[in-house]
């Protein structure tokens, strides 16, 4: 089972994520760690990816999905996500859940000014939300709260598993 933590730059995926991860003994997976240098360079300097960038990017988390689910893991996923296809294409044949991190612009515009040295700054914010497609079924978790009240409100959740064309599955 893929647990996708989804949401634009700075709404705090990696940390909710992580936290999601340990509280149910999973594995964690960070999607950033699969750009290639290239596409992280573009980041950095404030130009949005294209589809065309991001192509390779979902295949390799892909495959690393597709690896730990046919070895009988469960993960939890901190990846952007922002479009309907790219959540399609991370799930294609996978059992999963999509939680939606969801906050005010300024509020995560904020959290980015206060990580210096991530490479994905406040510059592409403007752009993720612009591209962001939220998504219809997903466990909406609005980041305004503290920390662990959204993993309690996530782990609290129905958790109807999907397949990648939104067919529900047993659990």
């Amino acid at each position: 089972m893929v647990l996708l933590v989804m949401g634009v730059t700075g709404s705090g995926k990696t940390t909710v994520g992580r936290v999601l991860a340990q509280r149910l003994g999973w594995a964690f997976r960070e999607a950033d760690e699969f750009h290639s240098g290239a596409n992280k360079a573009k980041m950095h300097q404030g130009i949005p990816l294209t589809d065309a960038d991001r192509g390779p990017w979902l295949d390799a988390i892909h495959a690393e999905l597709v690896k730990l689910a046919a070895a009988g893991g469960n993960v939890v996923l901190a990846c952007s996500a922002l479009k309907e296809d790219y959540r399609r294409r991370l799930l294609d044949g996978l059992s999963g859940r999509i939680v939606y991190l969801k906050g005010p612009p300024e509020m995560i515009r904020s959290r980015i000014r206060a990580r210096p040295g991530h490479f994905a700054g406040e510059s592409i914010l403007q752009d993720q939300f612009a591209s962001l497609e939220e998504p219809s079924d997903a466990i909406v978790a609005s980041v305004t709260a503290p920390l662990m009240e959204v993993v309690a409100e996530i782990l609290a959740a129905n958790w109807r598993v999907t397949n990648s064309r939104g067919e529900e599955k047993p659990r």
